[in-house]
């Protein structure tokens, strides 16, 4: 700090006088301790949410996803489906705690976490988790643990690109790869900073996107886009279904795909509330926001059918009903629940149009729509959120946490939409890249799709030895 020019030379000249007979008196204030979480900064309401929300997006795997996959696809490949989803979510939750947890949520670079977590190294009942506020704090199994499910939910979205012609063993050597090489970096780029008692001091200590500022609360680049995209190369490169086109391919059990996808949408309040990591209002709006958006969407689908078609369908409902879920992932916590309303109604005819004519145009085989719904809905999501966010709209702006206290940030919503769109870019860049080398790779030495005679036969038999449905 400067010295003050109206003191005059004597006064200097005393003061430097004493000084020097008194050296105590001179010297610099001892540095503040550094800033330590305790076992009182953690709210048992918090951890509970966590753990409750946890077991909620578990829920939207197994027995969710499966059963909303299984059931759209034919009779003779709906164990197949089962058993993909089911052990990729167990092999994923083992990569995680291995080494998937450390790459993704420790420090390292701006692209990529480092080792010093590798097998849950350090962690202990003890260790606490940063969550957004100042002075509060989650036990980091419970944020482990939590995270966990999303490192497992989002390889296994990728299957119903490419459902009912691919190869078991080869499916789980990508899910490895794919998470190792593609969904860590991505989650540590998107969502990996210090903390907000941390930031401040430690303000380079954050992922590539999130010091950009891209908002993504719940993964809709994370999850949604980064599976989504992967779904479309791995669905072109593996090749057409046997008879695409030529015969039909009806879902087997419509009755299965409902109870999957309500599932799916019980399940995503633990995926989008839990998000805000505390038990709080901003966990209520997410929940609320989650809630309305999926209803819009299906509503708005199923007026879609009735326009096209003179009919609404189950079908329809119930896949406006993910792409709602979708969009608003990434907006949850930022959007009003008008907004999110808006986002449901707007992103139904947007992957409508995708399901339907430029999947015919690009005459690609994506079984299941993943592109369609995940990867173009959490595009619209994504960009959606720079818009909804704004606090003139009703949204919740971002907190700017280079501070020792977080504060509101100045929203500029055309800056917003520009760093979303990067955070778009990138994943789509990165995805999509390295998941063809995957692709590629796995098509050229162990092989990656079964015969044809196989797929004629069926997955079920062929794959597992067994079927879903014995009559």
């Amino acid at each position: 700090m400067k010295q003050s020019t109206k003191f005059g030379l004597a006064a200097g000249f005393a003061g430097a006088a004493l000084f020097s007979a008194l050296p105590a008196w001179a010297q610099a204030p001892a540095a503040a301790a550094p800033f330590v979480p305790t076992a009182a900064m953690v709210n048992k309401g918090d951890t509970s949410w966590m753990l409750i929300s946890s077991a909620l997006v578990l829920m939207m795997s197994v027995p969710g996803l499966a059963l909303f996959y299984g059931g759209l696809v034919r009779t003779k490949n709906m164990l197949s489906v089962l058993m993909q989803v089911f052990m990729i979510v167990s092999i994923a939750a083992l990569v995680w705690v291995s080494w998937g947890y450390s790459m993704a949520f420790t420090g390292g670079s701006q692209f990529v976490g480092g080792f010093g977590k590798l097998f849950l190294k350090g962690v202990d009942a003890n260790s606490l988790a940063a969550t957004f506020s100042n002075g509060v704090y989650i036990p980091e199994y419970a944020f482990i643990v939590f995270q966990m499910t999303f490192a497992c939910i989002t390889p296994a979205l990728i299957v119903g690109a490419f459902a009912e012609r691919v190869k078991f063993t080869p499916l789980m050597i990508f899910t490895v790869l794919w998470m190792t090489i593609v969904y860590f970096p991505i989650a540590h780029m998107v969502w990996y900073w210090a903390g907000p008692d941390f930031l401040h001091a430690a303000p380079t200590d954050y992922g590539f996107l999130w010091g950009k500022g891209a908002l993504d609360f719940a993964g809709g680049t994370v999850v949604h886009i980064n599976a989504g995209i992967a779904g479309l190369v791995g669905c072109i490169i593996i090749g057409k279904r046997v008879g695409y086109g030529k015969e039909p391919m009806p879902p087997h059990s419509l009755t299965m795909t409902m109870i999957g996808a309500s599932l799916l949408w019980v399940g995503w309040f633990g995926f989008n509330a839990g998000s805000n990591l505390e038990s709080n209002g901003l966990a209520a709006l997410a929940f609320i926001n989650t809630f309305v958006a999926t209803a819009a969407a299906a509503v708005s689908w199923a007026v879609i059918d009735q326009i096209k078609h003179g009919k609404p369908s189950l079908l329809g409902a119930v896949t406006g009903a993910v792409a709602g879920l979708v969009a608003i992932t990434p907006a949850s916590g930022y959007a009003s629940p008008m907004g999110s309303v808006v986002l449901g109604l707007l992103v139904s005819p947007l992957c409508f149009f995708f399901v339907t004519t430029v999947k015919n145009l690009g005459k690609y085989d994506d079984s299941l729509d993943v592109f369609g719904v995940h990867c173009v809905g959490g595009i619209f999501g994504a960009l959606g959120t720079g818009i909804v966010a704004d606090p003139a709209l009703g949204g919740q702006g971002f907190i700017d946490y280079t501070a020792p206290v977080a504060k509101a940030g100045v929203y500029d919503m055309a800056t917003q939409l520009i760093t979303q769109a990067e955070a778009v870019g990138v994943t789509l860049l990165w995805s999509g890249g390295i998941s063809a080398i995957l692709f590629l790779a796995l098509k050229y030495t162990v092989g990656i799709r079964p015969s044809e005679e196989v797929e004629h036969e069926g997955l079920d038999i062929n794959e597992h030895g067994e079927r879903a449905y014995n009559y």
